[in-house]
């Protein structure tokens, strides 16, 4: 028997999560498992399914066409197909990342689907075999190999080495404290994390991380910071939580409910 259409609200039972946080933290590992499987198109489909299921943590009754409709604005009228939406919810169906429910209005008719996002499930311990298997006799010349490829990986390189997905405005702002290729790299990498997270464009990140960069500067300048890459994630990780729950104002949902989620996050 078909669910009977309504407000979001009354799914909340349906929730899997406790709250926000933990919703995001569990797509975040879908995602990294599972994202090379969607095309361009259907993986925009999903994260803007994703914002749609934050009121109610990870429960979603929003109707295809509203969706269609906020990424088409979204993307300023590149949207995409109703049918690479489709083919978005049954890949990610298949896959487990959340569960389709069929609603029904009162005189009979289907009505939008319900979209219940699933836990990520938590990884298998090693079989025991492995785990009693005994270590292998040392060999003496392999190990003279390893050592010297680790001397050779000890090698300090500095930020003229960095990876090509560093953008070149961000190297030529960390490499004035950060000078090697490898902690610049490590700071990018928090830039990105925490963009994940909050469901951010990976190409809209790059001025956040900046100014976020220059704010720990800043704070490096009064105190000691033991971790600075992990203390810039926090301020990145800040600044994105305020940038999701202004996307979800757009979007209509109440400021009193996004007020509370920002409060609540930053007790943490």
């Amino acid at each position: 028997m078909n669910l009977k259409s309504g407000r979001v609200e009354q799914f909340e039972q349906f929730s899997q999560f406790k709250d926000l946080q933990e919703y995001n933290a569990h797509l975040e590992m879908w995602l990294a498992v599972h994202k090379d499987k969607f095309s361009k198109g259907e993986l925009a489909g999903l994260k803007r399914l994703v914002r749609f299921a934050a009121k109610i943590p990870g429960v979603s009754n929003a109707k295809i066409g509203t969706v269609l409709k906020a990424i088409h604005e979204e993307y300023h009228g590149n949207g995409i197909s109703r049918s690479t939406f489709k083919r978005m919810i049954a890949k990610a169906a298949e896959i487990g990342i959340f569960t389709v429910h069929e609603t029904e209005r009162k005189n009979g008719s289907q009505s939008s689907n319900l979209y219940v996002f699933n836990r990520f499930p938590k990884s298998e311990p090693p079989k025991k075999d492995k785990l009693d298997r005994p270590n292998k006799t040392i060999n003496l010349s392999k190990t003279n190999k390893n050592q010297k490829i680790t001397k050779r990986n000890e090698t300090v390189l500095d930020h003229t080495f960095t990876s090509d997905r560093v953008p070149q405005s961000f190297i030529s702002i960390v490499k004035c404290f950060f000078s090697e290729a490898k902690q610049i790299e490590e700071f990018w990498r928090m830039a990105a994390l925490a963009a994940y997270k909050n469901n951010c464009e990976l190409n809209t990140i790059l001025d956040t991380a900046i100014h976020s960069f220059k704010q720990l500067i800043r704070k490096m300048k009064t105190s000691a910071i033991a971790k600075p890459a992990a203390y810039f994630y926090g301020i990145l990780n800040k600044k994105f939580k305020e940038k999701y729950f202004e996307e979800l104002l757009e979007m209509g949902f109440p400021a009193e409910d996004n007020a509370f989620l920002l409060n609540f996050f930053y007790k943490k």
